[in-house]
């Protein structure tokens, strides 16, 4: 089971081509075809990467039966399309963030996901950062104690994404869906429970001279089941290096993250610090491929599995409907 050859598709070769690399590394995993609506981008990179069968229409890379899995990296607006095709040609799919753009998109996944009894799997990477596993499994193991309270911030200086790229030109675009879903789907992978209710507020005072239409930094604060609070923000203006910021508050134990050495904090003495120098954050784009492979070949759950994805995306369009109308939103 473990050496079954498998076929795959890359659709969007901008991280695409993180993509492929990623699978070209896993053996018995054959990079079959790529696609990009940019015909010279799919030329430059089909030919860096050695990838003979180019595409500029997705439609093909769904509908070639020769294909196992695929990964969609397209625009944003695309992935609904893109991966309802290719649930309903009998595909397996890794999807970049965000899967959908609202609540009918999401559905449309979700049932042609559940109907097809395929892998859906996303690139919610900051789950491979060694730092946040050990975390993880601190929590697991009991050394919080009662976790009431955390901090996840996406905090990283591409407001040009926004304001020049392509993002700024789809219809909608909501920088939690593309950021700040990182630090939520982390924190809730943390913490081990779900959300249950989601309170937002956006601003857009950093873009308004410039044609972007939407909110360029967003907060949002969530409850869980068990009445565990978490707050998130997503900043992507900030005059500083890019950082995922994480803090976490127990009964007996509360970490904070940094660029260097996070710390742990068992008081509020001198004494009770110390350093927590696990790497941070020591992974790359592709990392979770071998994992999705291995789901595919196992025939078990990837470690981000097709639940977190749909949920954590119902969590983010929680919380646009926060902003929106000023009210909570229950997830």
């Amino acid at each position: 089971m473990s050496a079954l050859p498998l076929a795959v598709g890359v659709i969007g070769l901008g991280v695409g081509e993180r993509h492929i690399v990623g699978y070209r590394q896993i053996p018995g995993v054959t990079v079959k075809a790529v696609c990009d609506v940019d015909a010279d981008r799919l030329a430059a990179v089909a030919d860096r990467q050695g990838v003979a069968e180019r595409h500029t229409d997705w439609r093909a890379i769904a509908d070639d039966p020769g294909i196992d899995a695929v990964s969609i990296c397209s625009y944003d607006d695309a992935h609904v399309e893109q991966a309802v095709a290719c649930f309903e040609a009998g595909k397996h799919v890794f999807c970049e963030k965000p899967i959908a753009l609202d609540r009918v998109g999401l559905e449309r996944v979700e049932d042609a996901w559940t109907r097809s009894g395929k892998r859906l799997s996303s690139n919610l990477i900051l789950r491979q950062s060694p730092r946040f596993r050990a975390v993880h499994d601190m929590v697991r193991r009991g050394e919080f104690g009662d976790l009431f309270y955390m901090e996840g911030d996406y905090i990283h200086q591409i407001l040009w994404k926004i304001t020049e790229g392509w993002r700024g030109k789809m219809d909608f675009y909501c920088v939690a869906y593309g950021g700040g879903i990182h630090l939520i789907d982390l924190m809730r992978w943390i913490a081990g429970e779900e959300v249950v209710e989601v309170t937002a507020m956006a601003t857009k005072k950093l873009t308004r001279s410039s044609a972007f239409k939407y909110p360029d930094t967003m907060s949002v604060l969530m409850r869980f089941e068990s009445d565990l609070l978490a707050k998130s923000t997503t900043l992507f203006g900030p005059q500083r290096r890019k950082f995922h910021s994480l803090n976490l508050y127990g009964a007996q134990l509360s970490f904070e993250n940094a660029d260097g050495p996070a710390r742990l904090y068992r008081g509020d003495a001198p004494e009770d610090e110390e350093p927590f120098d696990v790497p941070y954050p020591a992974m790359e784009k592709g990392d979770l491929l071998p994992d999705f492979i291995g789901a595919i070949r196992g025939d078990h759950e990837p470690l981000v599995t097709g639940r977190d994805v749909i949920q954590v995306m119902k969590i983010c369009l929680a919380a646009w409907e926060s902003a929106e109308s000023g009210r909570a939103v229950q997830v």
